[in-house]
């Protein structure tokens, strides 16, 4: 069932900036829905629209079946969670959590058993009598989310929440935020530019560039069947290779290079992407490439390769070890190529 539904959506600033240009998306009910795109993509000024922040330029949102384009943020049913926590320093941490409960105006017997349940759930016993400066920042997005929480929206917006942390804290919150997203069954729409956020957290990645959503899916979908070649290069650490040449006779060809094409596809231009993961040093291999860089990264080793089309990167296990300079060939499974259309990027 459709839950929260974006229709043609577009916001233009007074200067004439067009942030969002006209985009349609649709989330159902309980699903965690994620945001993914660089910075200026328009995903956070879409996220201000669903909360009431900005009012769209032109189309409709769509909330439960409830039309919320006009509402203001009082007047909407939702809880943002902020970058930069946003907590009241004159109030202490239960005074923060409790703050949209006195706003409503549920009685106080009714907020502090609220209060009490969110604090047990999100392990902030302890915390309630301090003001938001003698915490960590950590502890701090911990009280953020928790005051979203406590009023029990129909929706979360989370925009960046894990930004600002360190990587051992935003591994921790990460799965808190998925942990108690499941168990509240609430639907969430969550903002990131990073893709490994994106993937792990999310039932569905929504990737948008320049203001447009370039696709639409599960995380799986999405890295195995980008949509065109912005999402093949975005999605991805590192992103896609790339190989410019043609398509003939179910054939791909590139200066000397002839692999077989997988699946039926027309005759034309065409770019073949392949990701690192699934390039193989292969002494059989028709492709060949110079090691220009071995990247230890731990459990795994990023090779930089030359060739004669151009910068090419194999992932590898830790344990292969390639001497800078060394000549070697590659190949990789056929079936694992994707081909896009040089000309519109789309993939064929």
């Amino acid at each position: 069932m459709s839950f929260l539904v974006c229709q043609a959506l577009h916001k233009t600033y007074a200067d004439g900036t067009e942030a969002v240009k006209g985009i349609d998306l649709v989330c159902a009910e309980g699903e965690f829905a994620v945001l993914l795109g660089p910075s200026g993509c328009g995903k956070t000024t879409t996220l201000r629209m669903l909360a009431g922040l900005e009012i769209p330029s032109t189309g409709r949102i769509k909330l439960a079946g409830d039309d919320i384009t006009e509402l203001s943020p009082t007047e909407r049913d939702v809880g943002f969670v902020f970058q930069f926590y946003a907590l009241y320093p004159h109030l202490k941490i239960e005074e923060n959590i409790g703050f949209p409960l006195a706003s409503m105006g549920i009685d106080k017997a009714e907020q502090r058993r609220r209060i009490a349940e969110i604090v047990e759930r999100l392990n902030l016993r302890g915390l309630l009598g301090r003001y938001p400066r003698q915490l960590s920042g950590g502890d701090q997005q911990r009280v953020a989310l928790a005051r979203a929480m406590v009023r029990r929206p129909q929706i979360y917006l989370m925009d960046e929440p894990l930004g600002t942390l360190d990587a051992d804290l935003r591994l921790e919150m990460r799965e808190l935020i998925r942990v108690q997203q499941l168990e509240s069954g609430i639907t969430t729409v969550y903002v990131t530019h990073d893709q490994e956020e994106a993937m792990s957290l999310a039932d569905r990645v929504v990737v948008m560039e320049g203001g447009r959503i370039r696709q639409d899916g599960p995380a799986a979908t999405v890295y195995d069947e980008p949509a065109d070649l912005f999402v093949a290069h975005f999605i991805g650490s590192p992103g896609m290779n790339f190989v410019a040449g043609e398509i003939r006779e179910g054939h791909f060809f590139a200066q000397g290079l002839a692999l077989t094409v997988a699946r039926n596809l027309r005759a034309g231009p065409a770019t073949l992407g392949i990701r690192p993961e699934f390039i193989r040093p292969d002494d059989g291999g028709v492709l060949r490439a110079k090691v220009v860089m071995d990247e230890y990264l731990g459990s795994s080793r990023t090779v930089h390769l030359q060739s004669k089309y151009g910068r090419l990167l194999m992932r590898v296990g830790d344990e292969q070890v390639f001497a800078v300079g060394a000549q070697i060939a590659l190949s990789w499974p056929a079936e694992r190529a994707c081909f896009f259309d040089p000309d519109t990027g789309q993939r064929l």
